[in-house]
Order: structure tokens, then sequence, then C-alpha cells
């Protein structure tokens, strides 16, 4: 196969996943973000391709689906391997500049999700100010911020109401 044909195919899974994930069909969209990766794969090392910034999008797609499904331990892999890329690249495209702020909304997601409160918010947090920040195009900008503010809201609200270890009420001090 010639490699034109495989990066045409690898971009035609990634948005076949993206599709999929639109549709909140996450099971096939997890088989089809591997199988967009498994397929860049086969594209020969001195292609002039962007692998891992291909891998980033991809896994940046696959977290947001393995959050969906419960899978928040896969999901935190996924974010740190997309993150590995948008961190050093910032935003230099539109489109990447997106994708990194998914990867790192996922990314409070999943880390929520198996029970790093203050790591989840501080990410939360930070999604909050790349979407204020972004300049250009963000699909659902108001609703992503609203979505974002009610996550920190309810990391605090669950933040504070746990005590510590070693509290105690007042009227225990002098019983």
């Amino acid at each position: 196969m010639k490699p034109l044909q495989q990066v045409g195919q690898a971009y035609l899974a990634l948005s076949e996943g993206e599709r999929q994930f639109q549709q909140a069909l996450y099971d096939e969209a997890v088989a089809t973000y591997r199988r967009a990766m498994d397929i860049s794969r086969t594209i020969p090392q001195d292609e002039a391709f962007d692998y891992n910034g291909f891998d980033a999008i991809a896994h940046t797609g696959l977290s947001g689906a393995l959050v969906e499904l419960g899978r928040y331990a896969q999901a935190l892999d996924s974010t740190d391997i997309a993150l590995r890329y948008f961190n050093r690249r910032g935003e230099l495209h539109k489109d990447e500049g997106r994708q990194w702020i998914e990867a790192v909304h996922h990314r409070a997601a999943a880390l929520e999700g198996v029970g790093r409160s203050e790591e989840s918010l501080k990410a939360y947090r930070m999604v909050s100010e790349m979407i204020l920040e972004k300049k250009g195009e963000l699909k659902n900008r108001e609703e992503q911020q609203h979505a974002v503010g009610r996550a920190i809201k309810r990391l605090e609200t669950a933040m504070h109401a746990k005590k510590p270890v070693d509290y105690k009420a007042w009227w225990e001090f002098w019983a």
C-alpha cells in the first residue's frame, strides 16, 4: 500500500472515531481511535508524517471515550501521552489548541474518576483558564466553561466537606 493511502486511512479512522464519540458510541470510538493509531504505525518512518502529533490527537479522543465509559485509569494514561506532545508544542495551530484543551479536560475528569480530587481541581482550573484565553474558534465555548465551572464547584464542595483525619469538633476538646 502506498504511504499516501495509509495516511488517508489513518485520518479517515480518526474522523470516524470522532463521529462515533459525538454520537455517544464510546466503545466503538475506543476501537476506532486505536485502529487509527495502528494504521498510522504502518506508515514508513521516512515519510513526512507527524507520528507524535497524530498519536496525540488520537489519544485525546480515546481518553474522552474512556472517560465516558468510566475507564479512568486508562483515560489518564491516554491523556498523559497526548499532553507530552501538546505541552511541548503549546498552541501552535488552531486545531491543536482545541485538542490541547480537550486533553487537559479529559485529564481532569480522569483524575476525578480515580479519586485524585486536588489534582483534578487544579486541572479543571487550568482548563477554565485555557478556555478563557483561547483565541480563535472553540466549539461551545460557553457550554464548556459552564461544565468546567460546575466541576470546579462540585470538587470544591466535596473537598470542603471532608474533614481532616485529625479533626475534632469544638466540644471534643473538653471531653
